[in-house]
């Protein structure tokens, strides 16, 4: 039997994890691991006790043509990594990993150039969060030091988007 590598591993995690997602759009799953321990997992959805977008067959975002990247206010949802800070104790996260997912709800295909949003990129910041790992493919992925982060700063340039 084959031994799937550690990080695809966590990435699997993630992609199962996305399945509660209930974005029409794009869900993305988020894994948080500290020494080889899941720490805390994200999912997009409507803050609890809100409809979801899946309940109302409806994305604000896809109704009024927002281009991806962009006016994440609108969307009804938090994000995966939100989510998945939000559930996990500071302390633990610190010198920590992320491990991203993201499917197209289209396509059923892996979001293409996958990247956090500017404000998840904050919350990964000031959550002590150290590597971001994101899939392209079942079997590639990406590594993002999140010291890249803040020393490229893309708030102080005014650029929308990814």
């Amino acid at each position: 039997m084959h031994r799937r590598d550690k990080v695809n591993y966590y990435l699997d995690l993630a992609e199962m994890v996305l399945q509660r997602g209930t974005c029409l759009r794009r869900n993305y799953g988020a894994v948080i691991v500290k020494n080889d321990e899941v720490i805390s997992t994200g999912y997009v959805g409507a803050p609890r006790g809100r409809k979801n977008c899946t309940d109302l067959n409806v994305c604000i975002r896809q109704k009024l043509n927002i281009p991806r990247g962009e006016r994440y206010e609108v969307c009804r949802s938090v994000h995966a990594e939100a989510n998945a800070i939000i559930s996990a104790p500071r302390d633990k996260m610190l010198g920590s990993e992320i491990y991203l997912v993201g499917i197209d709800m289209g396509t059923g295909d892996y979001v293409e150039k996958a990247n956090s949003c500017s404000m998840c990129k904050r919350m990964i910041i000031n959550a002590g969060i150290e590597r971001v790992y994101i899939r392209d493919t079942k079997n590639d992925y990406r590594i993002i030091q999140v010291q890249d982060w803040v020393l490229d700063d893309e708030s102080l340039e005014g650029i929308f988007g990814y």
